[in-house]
Order: structure tokens, then C-alpha cells, then sequence
């Protein structure tokens, strides 16, 4: 059996939208201890990895381990309507393989949806050393992003040991951005080796502002040519993170 609750359903709406910005059909793996997901996009250049604890859960009960294959996009759909103050309960039937999702204010609405077949195979966590460690204050970290994409569709990213430089460039314009060490933006700053990495701007600011609806700060975490790790925690709940591949510039 799996059942849970969320007195705040826009939350729960928050975290699917996150999800639904890589990935249209996902496998939840319900245990006792609360809900993990690690799932490939299509052209497997990026990856969410979300574990999202009992304890972020209102009710949480699962006395038996289950994996339940849900599309995203139908889901949010049925549940896009949410409003504030809204309550939301899911209940897993495990004889007919549907979701109910009821959602309660002044009227109660139920919602069922037939889940899919799960995938069966396992997402390796991406094995990558990360030389460059900033965590930054994520509303300004959307707002850099956003003027990046006003100019091109990927972005560089150069970190050392006293600031973050984020350009973007096209043939017509570009844009340098510089972030001190110690700015209300940059909130930590842990470099190891001076880092430079250039990544697709439209996975890149999709993740940055999906994140933005459930946290403040983010890890962001890069090396030279390398994976780029964003890592959003919800203190108490769980924790988004995200992998993108680099994008490698031919000189």
C-alpha cells in the first residue's frame, strides 16, 4: 500500500513541474522511507535525480516497497487546477495499477489515472569530481540565466578562486556577467582548480528556474569540460538535483 498527503498541494505541483522539465514519463519508487526518482531525458544529455523524504510528506504510509510509472504531463494536468490551501492525497491501488488524487478545500475532487508498465532499469548516479563548488542565491541566479538566454542558447561558465563569470555570446551580441566572491549572489565559493565549462542554455535556465519554486539557494557544482551538477535542498523534505553534459566548443 502507498498513500500520502501534502497539506500545501502546490508543492507537490512544484515538484512535478521540475521533473516535467526533462522527462514526460518517470518511475517513483515509493519505500518506507519516503519517494526516489532518477531519470534520463530522451537524448540522455541531462538527468533528475529527486528524493523527496517521509517527513516532507504531511501523512506518508508504504508498508510495501513499490515502483509506480507515472506520465508527468498527465499528471499535472489533472492536478493543474490546484489551488491555495488546497490539500492533496494519493493512494496507489496496487490490484488495478491506478493513482487516485484527491484534492480538498471547501469541495473534495478526485482524480484517477492509470499508471504504466515501470522501466525496470536502474539510472547510475553520474560519477564526476567536482573541482568548482558555488552556492548561490537562486533568484538571482534566474535572472543571470535569463539575460544569458537573451543573447544565445548556450552559456559559459568560469569560476575561480575570488569570482563566477557567466558569458554568452552569438554572432550579433554578447554579454559578460562577473559575480564576486562574498556577494549577496554568491553565497559560497570552494574552487579547487579553476573550472570552465560551456552549457545548452535551454536545459540549463529550464532547471535553474523549475528550482526556483522550491528553494532560495542552489549547489552548483563544475569542472573544466565537465557535467554540471545543480543541486536544490529543501531542508526537512528532500533534495532536486539536476546533471546537464557540457558542451564542447571545437577551437
Amino acid at each position: 500500500m502507498f498513500k500520502a498527503s501534502m497539506n500545501d498541494a502546490r508543492l507537490w505541483k512544484n515538484l512535478l513541474s521540475a521533473i516535467s522539465t526533462l522527462i514526460e514519463e518517470a518511475d517513483f519508487n515509493a519505500t518506507a522511507d519516503g519517494i526516489k526518482l532518477r531519470a534520463m531525458d530522451p537524448s540522455h544529455v541531462a538527468m533528475v535525480d529527486l528524493e523527496w523524504k517521509k517527513t516532507g510528506f504531511d501523512e506518508y504510509q508504504c508498508d510495501k516497497s513499490s515502483t509506480i510509472r507515472i506520465n508527468i504531463e498527465s499528471m499535472l494536468k489533472l492536478i493543474k487546477r490546484i489551488k491555495s490551501d488546497e490539500t492533496l492525497e494519493m493512494d496507489f491501488n496496487e490490484e488495478t495499477k491506478e493513482i487516485d488524487f484527491i484534492l480538498k478545500k471547501k469541495i473534495t475532487k478526485k482524480f484517477t489515472m492509470p499508471t504504466l508498465t515501470p522501466a525496470g532499469e536502474e539510472v547510475p548516479t553520474p560519477k564526476v569530481e567536482f573541482n568548482s563548488k558555488i552556492k548561490v542565491a537562486i533568484g538571482n541566479f534566474k535572472e543571470i540565466m535569463e539575460d544569458a538566454q537573451t543573447v544565445s542558447d548556450h552559456v559559459k561558465l568560469e569560476a575561480s578562486s575570488d569570482k563566477l563569470v557567466v558569458k554568452s555570446s552569438s554572432e550579433l551580441s554578447r554579454v559578460n556577467i562577473e559575480i564576486e566572491k562574498d556577494s549577496d549572489v554568491l553565497l559560497d565559493l570552494d574552487v579547487k582548480e579553476n573550472s570552465i565549462a560551456t552549457y545548452n542554455l535551454n536545459y540549463l535556465a529550464e532547471m535553474v528556474k523549475a528550482g526556483s519554486a522550491l528553494s532560495e539557494t542552489a549547489m552548483v557544482e563544475f569542472s573544466t569540460n565537465m557535467p554540471i551538477k545543480i543541486e536544490f535542498e529543501i531542508p526537512d523534505k528532500g533534495n532536486l538535483i539536476y546533471y546537464l553534459a557540457p558542451r564542447i566548443e571545437v577551437e
